[in-house]
């Protein structure tokens, strides 16, 4: 398998869409925090996080041209190891029930077989900061909106956040796709997630894969995988991408439209990774005028392809 590589030159025959990176086509004024309406039903006991210092976590210029020009960043050492633990007992809080979010909760890898009896294929929890009071003013959150400022601009705020867990031996990947896909169409399609690892991500649990330079080319036409759990699904191959193993506390940073996807976890552990996204503010603003939260106020499950000129036409 390929890994990561340096910047690909785009060939001439390849016609790229016009990229919103640094600039923006609505003006927004820039803000100090995302929007996030709390609603949190679990505080964090002091003894299980403790507050960490506020200083942002600061990119090279170098690494800000790499993700214009591959659509994706490898971020090393985001959150320190002792973080990466306290995070990880947040997480295992959700996966256990312990902290009840099943509005929240959902399989998406529900459109393909069980591999094991009563346990999810693809755990998914959309919102985990509306139910751990505080959670979203830690470290993981503050490092990678900082660092989704500096790639995208100042006005770029919190959109929403997800944790996405891969069993042991559930061998379920998640396909190919791009998250724009899922979302409205809006004026100013700067969007970006930072995905942070809280366990080793390799080949083998499911790390992930990206399409280099995907980003600047029309998205692809997308569809259900199946008939549950949500995912969509487009064409694509590893053949095309890079692999991106991580180690815990890690990150990576991909542009809305850029091709990823990862495997299924064919290991005797955990591969839990916490999400966070970033817009700018004018388009979160724009989203909830839509009637669009991310799963929010609704069924997660209930998911479709929200670009609806991107559908196969019959």
């Amino acid at each position: 398998p390929k890994h990561e590589r340096e910047p690909r030159q785009q060939s001439s025959e390849n016609e790229e869409k016009p990229l919103l990176l640094r600039g923006a086509m609505v003006e927004s004024k820039p803000v100090a925090s995302g929007v996030r309406w709390p609603k949190s039903n679990w505080e964090i006991p002091d003894q299980t996080m403790t507050p960490t210092s506020p200083t942002d976590f600061v990119v090279s210029a170098e690494q800000v041209q790499k993700f214009e020009a591959d659509g994706f960043l490898v971020v090393h050492g985001l959150i320190s190891a002792d973080e990466v633990n306290q995070y990880r007992q947040i997480y295992d809080r959700f996966l256990s029930g312990q902290i009840a979010c099943d509005q929240m909760r959902s399989d998406l890898g529900g459109h393909a077989s069980p591999n094991k009896p009563g346990v999810e294929n693809v755990t998914q929890i959309m919102w985990p900061s509306d139910f751990v009071a505080g959670l979203a003013d830690r470290a993981l959150h503050r490092r990678t909106v900082a660092v989704a400022r500096q790639l995208l601009g100042e006005d770029i705020v919190f959109d929403f956040d997800m944790l996405i867990d891969k069993a042991p031996r559930t061998d379920t990947p998640t396909p190919w796709h791009q998250d724009a896909a899922y979302w409205p169409n809006m004026p100013d399609t700067r969007a970006v997630s930072g995905w942070v690892a809280l366990d080793e991500a390799t080949l083998d649990n499911g790390c992930m894969w990206f399409v280099p330079g995907s980003h600047r080319k029309e998205l692809r036409s997308h569809q259900a995988a199946g008939k549950g759990g949500g995912a969509k699904v487009c064409q694509a191959t590893e053949a095309e991408g890079v692999a991106v193993p991580l180690k815990p506390g890690s990150a990576t940073f991909h542009h809305g439209a850029m091709l990823h996807y990862s495997r299924g976890n064919t290991t005797d552990t955990h591969r839990r990774a916490h999400i966070v996204n970033f817009r700018p503010q004018a388009m979160v603003e724009y989203e909830r005028r839509c009637g669009f939260d991310h799963g929010r106020s609704g069924n997660v499950t209930d998911r479709k392809v929200r670009n609806m000129n991107l559908q196969e036409k019959t």
